[in-house]
Formats: C-alpha cells, sequence, structure tokens
C-alpha cells in the first residue's frame, strides 16, 4: 500500500519538489490541463507493470487500451472511492456502449484513495497477459475518462486518448533556458577498412558555472559509415585539442570517464527530470573526447563523415549528478582471452565487486540508483545479461537482452530503478555464436572481436568510472598448458572445457578512477 503523502506528492508535475518513485518512475500527463496523469513502472523479470493513475476528481476513473483510440475493442479498468468503500473491476468494450465485466480480472488494486479533490488508482497486471480480452503490452494507444461522481455513466467530454510506449519510453522536457552543444567530427577522411577508430579532443566552450546535460542526440551523417559513438570527459592532464586515429599514443587516451554512449540503431537520450551529467564549473571537464567506430564494410576509400553527439543542457540544476560506469569483461588487447570457433554458445563474463569502491572514495560509500543500462557487444553477440548480486545471490537484472542484435543498440530506461549496495557485484555474461568462423576470436576493437559491456547509468555520481575483471590467463596457462588456446582442433569436448576453465580461474578486477588511476584486485 503506497503512504497517501506519497501518492500525492508524485501525482504532480515535475518542478514541485517530488521524488522520483523507485517502482514507477516513468510520468506522462495525458491531457493538455494536466488534470490526468500516469505513473508507471514494470519488472521484465517479473513480467509485471504497476500504473498509479491520478485525476484532479472525486468521482470514478477509467483508464485502459486502445487500438485506434477509440472506446470499441478495448481493455478498460474502471474504479473509485465511493460513500462504501473503493471499487475497482475490470472490464472490455465491444462498442461505444458500456464496457462488460471481463471473466478473468487480470488487474490487481493496490491503493485508492481520494484527498483534496483528486483521485489516486494504484493497480498492477502482467505485461503479457493470458486473457483473450486483454491487451499486451508494447506501444498502444492508452484512453481515459472520468465522471464527477461515483455513479458510472457517459464521461461527455471527460476523456482521452495518447499513444505511449510504456516499456521503452523517453520523455522529452524543455527547459526554458535550454541550449546544446554539439561534439562532432568535421569532414574526417574514413580509411578503407573494415574498422576505424576515430578520436577528436575538444574543449567545451566557457560556461556560466555547473550545468546539467538532461537530453542527448546522436547527429549521424551517415548510418551506414557510424556503429557506436562515446564522448568521454578528460582529466585535467588533458590540456590541448587533437584529432586522430584513436588508441595510440597521445593524452587523450587518459579521457575515460564516459558522458556519452551511442549504437547503431538507438536514437536520442533523455536523463530523469531528478538527474543530470554536470558540465562546466570549476570541478568539472574543460576537455571532451569523442570516439567514433566506422564500420567501413564495404570498404570504399574517400568517404568523409561528420557525425557526433548533441548535448542539451540546461542552468536548472536538478537534484543529482548522473554517473556513468563501465562494467563487464575487461577489453585487455594481447592478454590471450580466445572464443573459440564452432560454438553455438560460448559465455563468458566480467565481474565488478563494490565493496572495493571504498579503497579510492571516502565512506561512507553511497547507494547507487540505477535507471539505465546500455549492453554492449560485437557480431558474434546473441545474449547480454547483467545480474545484480547480494550477498552471493543474484537478486535481479540491471539489463536483460536475450536476443541481441548487433544493429540495434541503445540505452534502455529500465522499468523500475534499481539500488546498488555498497558490497554488491554486478556480472556481466555475454553469449557468443561462433559457427561460421574457422578461427578463434579475441578481444579487441574490431567489429570481428568481442566485448562484452554493461555501460551502467546511476545517480548520485561516484569518482568510478570503470569496474570491468579479465580471467587471471597465468592461472589458466598453469592449468591447461600454453597449446590449449593454440589448438586447432576445437571441438565440443575442447570447446566445454576451455570456457569451464575460464570460468574456474580467478577473477582479476581493475576499478580506474576519475583520475585515471587504476586499482586491481584479484577476486
Amino acid at each position: 500500500m503506497i503512504p497517501l503523502l506519497l501518492s500525492l506528492l508524485l501525482a504532480w508535475p515535475p518542478g514541485t519538489g517530488a521524488q522520483q518513485d523507485p517502482l514507477m518512475p516513468f510520468m506522462e500527463n495525458l491531457d493538455a490541463d494536466r488534470n490526468v496523469i500516469l505513473k508507471w513502472g514494470f519488472s521484465e523479470v517479473q513480467g509485471t507493470i504497476m500504473f498509479q493513475l491520478t485525476v484532479k476528481t472525486t468521482g470514478w476513473l477509467g483508464f485502459g487500451f486502445s487500438p485506434n483510440g477509440g472506446m470499441a475493442a478495448s481493455d478498460i479498468v474502471m474504479g473509485g472511492v465511493g460513500p462504501n468503500g473503493t471499487y475497482f473491476m475490470d472490464y472490455y468494450a465491444t462498442g461505444n456502449s458500456f464496457p462488460l465485466v471481463d471473466k478473468k480480472q487480470s488487474y490487481t488494486l493496490l491503493s485508492l484513495t481520494e484527498a483534496d479533490g483528486q483521485t489516486t488508482m494504484t493497480f498492477r497486471r502482467p505485461i503479457q497477459s493470458c486473457d483473450e480480452e486483454d491487451f499486451h503490452i508494447p506501444v498502444m494507444k492508452l484512453i481515459y475518462a472520468y465522471g464527477t461522481s461515483d455513479d458510472i455513466r457517459y464521461h461527455a467530454n471527460r476523456r482521452g486518448t495518447k499513444e505511449v510506449n510504456l516499456l521503452k519510453f523517453m520523455p522529452r522536457s524543455s527547459p526554458p533556458d535550454s541550449n546544446y552543444l554539439d561534439f562532432v567530427m568535421e569532414n574526417v577522411t574514413v580509411p578503407a577498412e573494415r574498422t576505424y577508430y576515430h578520436c577528436k579532443v575538444m574543449k567545451v566552450p566557457k560556461l556560466n558555472g555547473k550545468n546539467h546535460i538532461y537530453r542527448i542526440e546522436p547527429v549521424i551523417e551517415h548510418l551506414d559509415l557510424v556503429h557506436h559513438m562515446l564522448l568521454y570527459g578528460c582529466p585535467s592532464s588533458v590540456n590541448q585539442t587533437y584529432e586522430k586515429k584513436c588508441y595510440t599514443e597521445g593524452s587523450g587516451e587518459d579521457c575515460i570517464r564516459v558522458v556519452s554512449a551511442w549504437g547503431v540503431g538507438g536514437g536520442a537520450f533523455e536523463l530523469p527530470e531528478i538527474a543530470g551529467i554536470p558540465i562546466g564549473g570549476q570541478n568539472n571537464d574543460e576537455f571532451y573526447r569523442l570516439e567514433i567506430h566506422y564500420n567501413n564494410l564495404a570498404q570504399e576509400a574517400g568517404r568523409r563523415d561528420s557525425s557526433g553527439l548533441r548535448l542539451y543542457y540546461t542552468a536548472q540544476l536538478r537534484q543529482h549528478d548522473v554517473g556513468i560506469m563501465t562494467t563487464g569483461l575487461m577489453v585487455a588487447i594481447g592478454w590471450g582471452y580466445a572464443i573459440p570457433p564452432n560454438a553455438t554458445a560460448f559465455h563468458s563474463y566480467g565481474l565488478c565487486n563494490t565493496s572495493h569502491f571504498s579503497d579510492i572514495m571516502p565512506d561512507p560509500v553511497p547507494d547507487l540508483s540505477v535507471f539505465s543500462v546500455a549492453l554492449h557487444t560485437h557480431l558474434a553477440g546473441r545474449k547480454v545479461q547483467a545480474g545484480h548480486i547480494r550477498n552471493g545471490e543474484q537478486i535481479d537484472f540491471l539489463g536483460l537482452d536475450e536476443n541481441f542484435n548487433f544493429e540495434m543498440q541503445q540505452a534502455t530506461n529500465l522499468g523500475n530503478i534499481k539500488t546498488i549496495k555498497p558490497g554488491d557485484e554486478i556480472v556481466v555474461e555475454c553469449t557468443y555464436n561462433t559457427t561460421n568462423r574457422k578461427g578463434i576470436t579475441q578481444l579487441g576493437l574490431a567489429t570481428t572481436d568481442e566485448m562484452c559491456l554493461a555501460f551502467v547509468f546511476y545517480y548520485p555520481a561516484i569518482p568510478v568510472t570503470s569496474c570491468c575483471s579479465h580471467p587471471d590467463m597465468h592461472a589458466y596457462m598453469a592449468m591447461m598448458g600454453k597449446t590449449m588456446l593454440k589448438t586447432a582442433a576445437w571441438d565440443q569436448s575442447s570447446t566445454a572445457v576451455h570456457e569451464a576453465t575460464m570460468k574456474r580461474v580467478p577473477q582479476i578486477g581493475f576499478i580506474i578512477d576519475v583520475n585515471v588511476s587504476i586499482h586491481s584486485i584479484k577476486m
């Protein structure tokens, strides 16, 4: 049961001092006058979605899902607080007439309250219902109606509809002082190579104090070339601009604090209304490094590109600074990590143990509220999951993609806020299919190499930029011998032994802070 006071606070539009509800982090005004407000959150693991409908009325409320915005063939719930207590029922409509009671009541009422001239109805249902009268929950048209009394009858003009993607919702805010900065390449020549990483270090224009980034949009000139982009903040040791091929010698390689990540198939990304990425001011970066992975499949010569990222910012500071932490399998080129060929489902993983955060920052380490995750692997990746471990037991997933698509990678807002407590672990596991490959696949930058990463978006920000691990390959060699990775006779048996050994050997953890200090831990 949600306390009345919290329900009332959460009902009002942003900017009134309301706190974000971790169970229902999304909110949309369904009408132009903001008399009808919907909040929701979901758990894909549990397969449920929770709603809270608040309407400025003391009469009945109706809410539902429609194929076209009308009443016919819609799936509806109605409820309210009457003279004799609360009432709530699941209905379905066959036309523009009073809906029929659904034989299978798929909605569960959690609370119904009435105070200060408004009614708040909180309820949940399965995301995928077995009831033929219920809608599944993808992109759909939401409908609502309400009355001025508890006598449920024709709503007149007290109704409306709005199309909302409930499971992949991306809000749009427009602060009155909104500005933007473009971090883009300028007519860069893309070599006739399948994989090329280009980097550009830029100085941010002087801002009037600290600001918050609240929205990030991709600026893509050639969709067939740009695979993914990362924008990093630079430490104070980086004090000049430059532009060249990535991962060559240069101070810009110290820029490792992720500010933004975009992958092919993704769109604009909006941050929660209580948090923003800091930019400007005395304690924030002056220089930023834009990294673009170009995937020139046709290996065409003479291609030029001016893609990048547009960052919208505001001087109206939000409650929290956002941090983005890289977790997963450390991309350590030349360390001998190998994914065998002819494997239908080879598993690899990387570990982040947050108990070591106190080694590099003063106590107490705060709880981290995770609101979004971007999962990343390459062409062989088929499944990626970021498990959340507490006291040795998995309690949830921070991210889960069981049908990973290399051509569709983007940050995904979580259905509810996940809390990482000090001592929790994040385990990122990737499943690869290499049945079309003749040789081993290594970790690396090329699309034909592999990665296994999860970019975790959270608040409040802490001075940790990366928390990854890598199997101890010295321990592996001691157990299996140096010739195992060079064998040409990979079969189902040798692949299974190799995978099991990689999981059995100790992991070496790496925590990197904002000053680019690397702390290694044997786990």
